[in-house]
């Protein structure tokens, strides 16, 4: 009897907490420094598998702005791997995301076609990610808050 009201009683406030739309400094913290470091990962393995094959990359890659294949390579390498870095440590957060968001807009919308449901979903969801962390900042685990950025 009182082990059921004991899980009564606890169901019912873990109910009110998962309903309540309340959140902490510290989970929204938790939240940012999961987005980053997820995203982040993910997006460098990207950059990283481009530049260990840089010639192979730049002879499949799209002239963008016709800067040249290899001129492009290296942009995009820039971006997922180097920007990607700066994400996963939380440093220059915000700055990081300008180039991370250019180069999944141009794979979504130019090399994709716009197919945010398709082919185009992976950059549709790195697009989010880099845009949201741009909007909100890196949180208070990352090297910006530390310095005081």
């Amino acid at each position: 009897m009182l082990f059921g009201m004991a899980y009564i009683f606890l169901h019912k406030k873990s109910m009110r907490k998962l309903l309540s739309t309340k959140y902490s400094a510290g989970a929204f913290s938790t939240a940012m420094l999961m987005l980053r470091l997820i995203s982040g990962v993910l997006m460098m393995n990207h950059g990283y598998g481009k530049l260990v094959h840089f010639t192979e990359t730049a002879q499949h890659m799209p002239n963008l702005f016709h800067i040249g294949q290899n001129a492009t390579t290296a942009l995009v390498i820039f971006a997922e791997f180097f920007c990607s870095l700066f994400i996963i440590l939380g440093l220059f957060t915000r700055f990081a995301c300008i180039p991370l968001i250019t180069t999944m807009a141009y794979v979504l919308f130019i090399t994709y076609n716009s197919d945010f449901f398709g082919k185009g979903e992976i950059p549709t969801l790195y697009l989010a990610a880099f845009a949201v962390l741009l909007l909100v900042g890196p949180g208070r685990a990352s090297v910006d808050s530390l310095i005081g950025k």
